[in-house]
């Protein structure tokens, strides 16, 4: 017995009434055999998706997202870096939002700043302090730490000071500079 299809021909014998001339009709019947076929099997190659298979990265929560609040009515944009969030206005770097387990010393604001403005900001926010994490050396970069008692208040100070785009907080990065340098030289040129 044939599993599948079985095919048969025939062949018929049809005159046309006009022309009274033969032609040879060739006919094909299909025979399935449902009993004879195979079961399908599962494809095995795609399995089912399943949480195990395809895990669902869950988005970090924003740290802090009373400052993202505070400065709704500016044009920012956040990224990822380093772990933290981080606050652009334009293509001035103004903030990093940080929560992490390592470390827990440096959480808070960071505030983008240059040395030459450390000690006037200093006077504003009391608490205000160089990052631990990068050692000794002083950087352009200031924590308002997370565990301070007034951080929420200051937070909030800064991000005034970021809405009156105070020339103190907010710096272009190193990657950034070459960027706009590069495509000023360009329009130079088309000039």
């Amino acid at each position: 017995m044939r599993y599948g299809y079985m095919c048969k021909e025939y062949m018929r014998v049809a005159t046309s009434p006009r022309t009274s001339r033969r032609s040879v009709l060739r006919i094909r019947t299909i025979d399935l055999k449902m009993g004879a076929m195979r079961k399908p099997r599962p494809n095995k190659a795609f399995p089912p998706p399943d949480d195990r298979i395809f895990p669902v990265k869950r988005r970090k929560a924003v740290p802090y997202e009373f400052v993202l609040d505070a400065l709704a009515n500016l044009p920012t944009e956040t990224r990822t870096m380093f772990g933290c969030l981080a606050v652009y206005l334009g293509d001035k770097i103004v903030l990093i939002l940080r929560d992490r387990r390592d470390n827990a010393v440096d959480n808070g604001v960071w505030i983008a700043t240059t040395e030459e403005h450390h000690t006037s900001l200093g006077r504003e926010f009391p608490n205000m302090r160089s990052i631990q994490l990068f050692g000794e050396r002083t950087t352009g970069w200031q924590v308002l730490p997370a565990d301070a008692p007034d951080f929420e208040q200051a937070a909030l100070h800064a991000c005034e000071l970021i809405v009156a785009r105070d020339p103190r907080i907010g710096k272009v990065p190193k990657s950034r500079q070459k960027t706009i340098a590069k495509t000023a030289a360009q329009t130079k040129r088309r000039i």
